[in-house]
Order: structure tokens, then sequence, then C-alpha cells
């Protein structure tokens, strides 16, 4: 398991996600917002491609592809010095985790990879054995976030006291690799203690809270009847539980909650009286950044306006 006391602070490479670039660009900005304002060292290379993660859990792309672009964003984040690479995104997260994996116990991928590199001129993407540590070099943002809350808590300038919160934490952070997490794999903590250190009020625990979110990726696709109802079952737990605000980690699941909650409500004949952030979003209103310009709420589907009047926002 990782310690607290383990999480850097400096020298993090903030790896662009696709998912939140296209459907929820104030995930980006809020964590900027909230890492400058904790004066943490990171930075952004537009040199740095996608982790290949969407058509890697469909089988469109096959794992030397991956492991390849996997070696050469590793390479980017090397050479700029900033080879914590930190996600917004749990798939990012855990598909750079295996990809480095790969590369560091498997020879002939590795030999393959570079082979290729050389080949195309791209000596400078080789990669060597334990160039890249899968357990000291890849983050999720919200283990910076969560080593930070005592600052989180001396910097808010809005208190979301006895605000109703729940959190999904993504099962690409806590089940792919369940045994290098923070906390318990069982039952995560860590969105609900940096949204208690905001002041709001976590359901801690309620029914179905390690379910899936449904995505799934090509489920939602291919048994999409099947992929609704697994979200509707978590929805109902939630409206159950009183929770107002669903609290995310991952782009991915924040799509199959959000977009799909209008969705579900109008297919099911159902209704619920919740909204949804990322956590960095969360965190970053807390601090008093403006809900469009820093956190994107514009982009939303389920509209955000009447929460934000309620809690004196806007």
């Amino acid at each position: 398991m990782k310690a607290i006391e383990d999480i850097p602070d400096s020298q993090l490479l903030l790896f662009k996600s696709c998912m939140v670039g296209q459907e929820y660009p104030g995930v980006e900005t809020s964590t900027c917002y909230v890492f400058d304002r904790l004066g943490i060292d990171y930075c952004i290379n537009d040199e740095q491609s996608c982790c290949t993660g969407i058509g890697h859990y469909t089988d469109v792309f096959e794992g030397l592809t991956t492991a390849a672009i996997a070696a050469r964003n590793f390479a980017v984040a090397k050479r700029c010095g900033y080879p914590n690479i930190t996600c917004l995104c749990s798939t990012c997260y855990a598909v750079n985790k295996e990809a480095c994996e790969t590369l560091n116990t498997n020879t002939e991928v590795r030999e393959k990879i570079n082979s290729i590199f050389q080949e195309k001129g791209l000596e400078n993407l080789f990669y060597k054995k334990d160039d890249m540590n899968p357990r000291k070099n890849f983050y999720h943002a919200v283990e910076i976030l969560l080593s930070k809350v005592d600052k989180i808590q001396e910097q808010k300038e809005f208190d979301f006291s006895g605000i109703k919160t729940a959190s999904h934490h993504a099962c690409h952070y806590y089940k792919v690799k369940y045994l290098d997490v923070l906390g318990n794999p069982e039952n995560p903590q860590l969105i609900d203690n940096i949204a208690a250190a905001c002041g709001a009020e976590p359901v801690r625990w309620y029914e179905d809270r390690t379910l899936t979110c449904g995505m799934g990726f090509s489920q939602l696709h291919l048994n999409k009847d099947t992929s609704l109802q697994v979200t509707k079952t978590k929805l109902d737990s939630l409206q159950r539980a009183g929770v107002e605000l669903m609290l995310h980690m991952c782009p991915n699941c924040q799509i199959q909650y959000d977009r799909y909650q209008p969705v579900i409500e109008r297919e099911f004949g159902v209704k619920y009286d919740m909204v949804h952030m990322n956590i960095a979003q969360f965190v970053a209103l807390s601090m008093g950044a403006d809900p469009y310009k820093v956190c994107g709420f514009q982009t939303h589907s389920v509209p955000l306006e009447e929460f934000l009047e309620k809690n004196g926002i806007i």
C-alpha cells in the first residue's frame, strides 16, 4: 500500500486526459488552480500523447502499441525533468502503471519497442529496464490533493458545511492495482476525506458504494440497457441516502453519471436530486474559483445552477 507521506509535491507531469479535455475541461483547469494555490511543482507538456485507454480496454489497440506509446510518454516526462506522472483520469493511471510494469518485466516487448524506435530514428525514446518505477513514478491527482488536505482546509474561502456528498472512487484506481492504493481498497475514503476538509458532510458508506459506474467502456455501447441499469442502481442508492452532490475522480465515471442521469430519468421515469463534480472542481470551488471560468460547470449535463444558488456561490 502507498503511504501518504510518500506522495510527492514536485516534479509532477500533469498527464493530460483526452476524456477530460473533450468532456470536462474544467477538471484540468480546476486541478491547475488548486495546484497553483498549494504551491505544487508541476508541468503540462504538449508533447505528451493519449494513453490509448479507451482503445486499449475495447481491444482496438493491442498491448504492444499501448506499451510503445507509454514508453514515448515516459521519455517525454523524463526529458523535461518531471518524471512523476500524475493523472486526472483513473484509466490513464491504470494504463500507464500496467505499461510500465510490462516494459520493466517483459524483455521481448521492451526490445521490440526499442527496435521500432531505432528503425524510425527515435533513439531518444529508448526505454531501459527500470527507467520508471510503477509504484514510485505514477500517481492520481486525487492522491496529491489528499496529501495536502491540511493546506486545502487552511485556504478554503467557501465552507460547504452540511452538504451531503458521496464519492465514487473509480474501478481503474482501486480495483486494477488494488495493492497499490492509498487506504483500504475495500472501502476507499480518498475523496471523502478531501471533501470533509472543505467542510462537506460525506456519506462514507451507502448501499452499492463499491458498485461500478456501469460504463465498462464497450458495455455502454454493446449492452447499453444493462449498463444504464447498473448506473440507475447506484443513483437509486444515492437518492435513498439523501446525497446532494456526487464527487468523482475519473471523467469516464463522471460521463456515466452526469451525461446519463437525464437519460435514465427520461427512460425509467425517475427523478434524482443530485448533481455531479470532479473532486478537483469541488476543491477549487471551495478555494474561491469561478464556477464557469475555472470549474467549467457549463459543460455538465446535469445543471448546477440551483445547487450553486442554494449554497450562495452564485
